[in-house]
């Protein structure tokens, strides 16, 4: 490691957040979770997206939550950081089965309802729960994600071969992202510095290119990443769950939680029509677009997005 990677390894990791760790267990699936904050105060469960760990979460957007007076749970997904890894070929999952997880968290914490703050899949997750469990959501917030029942998967195919969305389909993830999007997944015997080679340049495309871009940071994110994964790319089952499960857009109209739909203005991945498209399905829900925001979760709008969140859940 050079002087310069030295310095900012201990800028960005010297204060990393120690909660009330636990291994949840639910069927032949064990989950990593965490929590912080006063168990009587109004719990948040924030779930993260595809091939992402519960600790993406930033520690500055959940210290701004326990300081608002909320309890903060995250957690990893099957397939990532220090939860179990599946063989999707023998046991292949939904993401049904992965809303069931959420509600396995909940139930370890001893959480009747909880706020519910979904980002990219993690927002799928959410808007399903919202349906199917309506009595365990205080809230839903939305993040970064596109309604239930939308087909990704396929979609990002027809443009990676270069066709036309179909009728009436949202549009797919910019051509710059689809690009890096191909050379994103590194070798699984890849060192630190390797997989960072691999990783850092699909992180300045999702990040967008109106914020500044600070390399530091989310090469910490990724060096913590890479540190408590038990396999970098089991992750990918993620994609291979798809929209499998998740219901349909048109079930949005019975959710009952209020809904907060948060997305960023430079989306590449889910472009600003999919937020549109979440927040007209559900009743009532609000839009509140980010200026300048990608599809990260920058240190640099923790404080915007906490604040969201806290409004949404007063």
């Amino acid at each position: 490691m050079t002087m310069q990677e030295n310095k900012l390894e201990n800028e960005y990791t010297h204060a990393y957040l120690a909660g009330d760790e636990r291994i949840v267990g639910t069927g032949d699936v064990e989950l990593w979770a965490e929590s912080f904050g006063d168990p009587g105060h109004p719990p948040v469960l924030l779930v993260m997206g595809a091939q992402a760990q519960g600790i993406q979460w930033n520690d500055g957007i959940v210290r701004r939550l326990v300081d608002g007076g909320r309890r903060v749970v995250r957690y990893d997904h099957r397939d990532t950081g220090r939860s179990s890894t599946v063989d999707f070929t023998t046991h292949p999952y939904t993401v049904a089965d992965m809303a069931s997880d959420a509600l396995a968290v909940l139930d370890a914490f001893g959480v009747a309802q909880a706020h519910l703050v979904g980002a990219s899949l993690g927002g799928l997750i959410a808007q399903r729960l919202a349906v199917t469990d309506a009595s365990r959501v205080l809230t839903l917030t939305s993040l970064s994600s596109q309604p239930l029942g939308t087909d990704t998967a396929s979609a990002v195919q027809r443009a990676l071969h270069g066709e036309s969305p179909l009728p009436g389909e949202l549009p797919p993830p910019s051509p710059e992202l689809l690009a890096a999007l191909t050379t994103a997944f590194p070798d699984p015997k890849a060192d630190l510095e390797e997989y960072l080679a691999v990783r850092l340049p699909l992180w300045r495309v999702l990040h967008g290119r109106v914020l500044p871009f600070d390399e530091g940071e989310y090469r910490a994110m990724e060096q913590r990443v890479y540190e408590r994964a038990r396999d970098l790319n089991a992750g990918l089952n993620h994609t291979l769950a798809g929209a499998a499960g998740s219901g349909s857009t048109t079930d949005l109209a019975s959710v009952i939680a209020p809904t907060l739909v948060l997305h960023g203005t430079e989306d590449p991945m889910f472009p600003p029509a999919h937020a549109e498209a979440t927040a007209a399905a559900v009743p009532g829900a609000r839009l509140v677009m980010i200026e300048g925001m990608g599809h990260t979760l920058p240190g640099a709008l923790d404080e915007r997005l906490a604040a969201e969140i806290l409004h949404h859940t007063s």
